[in-house]
């Protein structure tokens, strides 16, 4: 499956869990997305009078039994301090993978081979920003002791590794926008050359803060068009986008070797089939214009499957709606599939989430997962009119049934970083 010389593991998905803007809870949020329904709301958490974008993708609080987030439900409140919101977000999601899944080890043995790779693009910048103003305001000898564990991007894995005794291997991803797929494709490896037999796989992300808003409206990044109409700012492909709008959470899947995974009986939802990765080497920010490095990210996932453009019949796309992102993928996506773009239906599911950022790659997985498990397109919402005609066709905003025995799904970063991972039904 993924290494030339070995006869590598097959490698399935016994658990998945998710917090994101549509909610918490993988039936909640899923009935939501193919609904139409969006989870962007204007920013009530800090002040945004100065900033030019003042709308995010933000976990819904609220009751836990209603798919709102209410962190006493999941982190005793002692606890809570000595974590940064995308740690808590992460461990959030991992908990209903890990129930779901049923995978609880207690020997030793069982424990030594189950591991932990959850990342994050950013990390810990909310609690970054809250003692950069402790030490400009001469309090330093304020911090919290728990400022720089809570801060650091690996503490996520680290805090699901402590929580459940998972003492396989504790690693962690940071490869900006590309985080959750490249710590998913990597945990699968981790798998299949041996090294594990289970892996507690995602991505996390909370920066909605000023720092992080106001840094991204520097780099004239995010959507300020639609301050007073949130839900139609993220519109992937329309003419109308001016740029992403941000957003939080966390996705998080158990992946499992396939015969230890039908040796104690576990439902298996997917299997992951081909990983592929690339660099653009051309830009910190901008994706090559001709899309060469999303391109060859793609074909490496399916060289890695052993499948042909032909076989996908989905593809849950990158699709962030900036003016410039949204074109060169769906040029490279008509580059891989050629005569078979007719064939092929793309969605951007960050038209209701927003653009999670590390997060993004591994929430995103899961709705690839759920479209081969339900034979459903989620659909690309506020597609009103598309900058620009193609084969391909974009599920504009109402979801579409149809035969989904493959998807890919794509995530790109800056510094020009691409990753593409291949699911396919439970064998």
């Amino acid at each position: 499956m993924f290494a030339q010389g070995h006869a590598p593991r097959r490698v399935v998905v016994t658990g998945m869990g998710i917090a994101s803007p549509l909610g918490l809870g993988i039936d909640n949020v899923w009935k939501r997305l193919i609904n139409g329904e969006s989870g962007i709301s204007n920013i009530q958490s800090f002040d945004v009078k100065d900033l030019p974008a003042r709308i995010a993708g933000q976990v819904p609080t609220g009751v836990k039994a209603d798919g709102r987030l209410d962190l006493a439900e999941w982190i005793p409140v002692k606890d809570q301090k000595k974590m940064d919101r995308f740690i808590q977000l992460a461990l959030v999601a991992a908990v209903e993978a890990i129930e779901t899944s049923g995978w609880m080890p207690e020997d030793e043995p069982s424990r030594c081979a189950t591991g932990v790779m959850i990342g994050s693009g950013i990390g810990g910048l909310g609690t970054i920003q809250e003692a950069a103003g402790l030490v400009a305001a001469g309090r330093t000898r304020r911090l919290s002791p728990f400022f720089i564990p809570s801060a650091l991007v690996n503490l996520a894995s680290g805090h699901v590794s402590i929580r459940y005794g998972f003492k396989g291997p504790n690693h962690s991803a940071v490869t900006a926008c590309a985080t959750g797929v490249h710590a998913i494709g990597d945990a699968a490896r981790l798998i299949a050359l041996g090294d594990a037999d289970v892996m507690v796989a995602g991505g996390a992300e909370a920066a909605i803060c000023e720092l992080g808003i106001g840094g991204f409206c520097a780099a004239r990044a995010l959507s300020t068009s639609f301050n007073d109409t949130p839900t139609a700012a993220s519109r992937p492909w329309d003419k109308d986008r001016d740029g992403f709008v941000m957003g939080e959470g966390a996705g998080v899947l158990v992946l499992e070797e396939y015969e230890h995974a039908k040796a104690r009986g576990a439902t298996i939802h997917a299997e992951v089939i081909g990983y592929g990765m690339s660099g653009d080497a051309y830009h910190i920010t901008s994706p090559a214009e001709d899309g060469d490095g999303g391109f060859r990210a793609m074909k490496a996932a399916l060289r890695d499957a052993g499948l042909t453009p032909a076989d996908v019949q989905y593809v849950n796309a990158h699709g962030t709606s900036t003016p410039l992102g949204d074109d060169i993928e769906l040029s490279a996506v008509e580059r891989l599939f050629g005569a078979d773009a007719k064939g092929v239906a793309m969605s951007s599911t960050k038209s209701a989430t927003g653009h999670l950022l590390g997060a993004a790659g591994a929430v995103e997985a899961i709705f690839s997962i759920l479209a081969v498990r339900d034979n459903v397109a989620p659909p690309t919402l506020n597609l009103e009119n598309p900058s620009r005609e193609s084969p391909i066709d974009r599920v504009a905003k109402v979801a579409q049934e149809r035969q989904i025995d493959v998807a890919l799904s794509n995530s790109f970063g800056f510094g020009g970083t691409n990753a593409s991972i291949i699911f396919r039904g439970a064998p």
